[in-house]
């Protein structure tokens, strides 16, 4: 009888994507995939550091898993494995815990899911900062958009920022191997594509860059829709939004983190740009690709942000054509720089600042929907629920529709006719 796997991710869209990596090998190795949180013999919990906050949904998670499932194989791999083994250490019934370093060679480490007295731990402080081959494709069975892994690692440093230490330095993958990974997921049947690393915009592999990447996949028959996800200001230059607009498969969507909108702020948080130089890359941007959907991220609470520098950087995004706020609320991190900071921001100025914050972005976002009313748009539909199939347009419009046909992977034209809380609702033409 096959052995089960389950597998969880905990944090971002490059999780997301090593995940489904993963999940693939072990699928190669003779394990059946399950759901997670269904009886298997191996569970895998890739996890996020980002926060305190998610290294108690780590651990909840791990605890959860072997309450659920006393006799599966715990594996606890990823960003928080990598900064707090000794932690983990500690959670009866943990079976292994796998750095980032070696996590994708999970398949090859697994043994026979013989379980020993004390974890099994793969784990190298310092990491690598070659380019890297992924010699797999990821296992996205349900999805219609695949996450391609592109770059990993981090050299800008920010002062609130873990990942640097949690990834390593900035490493780009080979040029080829992404373009076979594209062809493999194309073939899969995924009609969208989303590029995914940490600084994805410091792609550099043998002087091949970013804007190499995006042309060579714009180039692969099959492939309707190339989607870029998080990348920062610095890295967005004029000729990548150039070359969007020209294009027909990029999705007409970037979400740029600016962080804060105050220049003392930023200089004190070591981002790379002005508040000045994001708002002249987000209005080129919008008056290059008309249509195009933007989002950021925000922090709330910085220390040393005063009433002052709150309302620069709230009055700079009131004023941007930026219609997606990921607003967050500043929490000290041991191990970053901003730890060690005074001037804190008392816990109830955070609070009332992430709630304004967050209904700004609300009402930009219900503005931006609004203005594709009566429009017809592209829908790549994903999954039914209520009756209603969903999906999303090329410049991140999250659209339903009611309808009894069988819309899964499927792109089609609809008008939208209303907003729904946070949807479109549209009529299929």
């Amino acid at each position: 009888m096959r052995k089960k796997a389950s597998l969880h991710t905990l944090g971002c869209r490059l999780n997301q994507a090593e995940t489904a990596i993963i999940a693939k090998n072990l699928q190669d190795k003779g394990f059946e995939i399950v759901e997670f949180g269904q009886p298997s013999d191996l569970t895998v919990i890739n996890t996020c550091t980002v926060t305190e906050q998610a290294d108690a949904k780590c651990r909840q998670a791990v605890r959860k898993s072997i309450r659920s499932n006393p006799d599966t194989f715990i594996a606890v791999i990823g960003c928080y494995a990598q900064m707090a083994v000794d932690t983990i250490r500690q959670i009866d019934g943990v079976n292994m815990i796998v750095g980032n370093e070696h996590k994708m060679q999970l398949a090859d480490h697994i043994n026979g899911l013989d379980k020993s007295s004390e974890p099994v731990v793969l784990h190298s402080p310092k990491i690598s900062r070659d380019s890297f081959v992924i010699e797999s494709v990821g296992l996205f069975d349900n999805a219609t958009r695949a996450n391609l892994k592109i770059q990993d690692g981090c050299n800008f440093v920010c002062s609130f920022c873990i990942i640097a230490k949690a990834r390593g330095p900035a490493r780009s993958r080979d040029f080829n191997d992404i373009i076979d990974e594209a062809h493999k997921l194309i073939d899969m049947g995924h009609k969208e594509i989303v590029l995914t690393g940490v600084n994805i915009g410091t792609y550099n592999f043998d002087g091949k860059t970013f804007i190499d990447v995006l042309d060579k996949l714009d180039n692969i028959s099959g492939l309707d829709r190339i989607r870029i996800s998080s990348i920062e200001p610095t890295t967005i230059s004029k000729e990548v939004v150039d070359f969007m607009s020209d294009s027909s498969r990029i999705c007409p969507y970037l979400h740029i983190p600016i962080q804060s909108g105050d220049d003392s702020i930023l200089e004190s948080m070591r981002r790379k740009h002005s508040a000045q130089f994001f708002r002249e890359i987000i209005e080129y941007t919008a008056d290059k690709i008309p249509g195009i959907g933007l989002g950021t991220d925000v922090m709330v609470g910085y220390p040393g942000e005063g009433v002052e520098e709150y309302k620069n950087s709230k009055k700079l995004l009131a004023d941007l054509p930026i219609s997606y706020f990921h607003v967050f609320t500043y929490s000290d991190r041991k191990g970053t720089s901003s730890f060690k900071m005074d001037a804190k921001v008392d816990h109830a100025v955070k609070k009332q600042r992430y709630a304004e914050m967050n209904e700004l972005g609300k009402r930009k976002k219900y503005k931006f929907y609004k203005d594709f009313l009566e429009k017809e748009m592209t829908v790549l539909f994903e999954e039914q629920r209520d009756g209603y199939w969903s999906g999303l347009t090329e410049n991140y419009i999250r659209v339903k529709v009611k309808t009894q046909d069988d819309l899964h992977n499927q792109l089609r034209s609809v008008k939208l006719v209303e907003i729904e809380k946070d949807f479109a609702t549209g009529v299929i033409l």
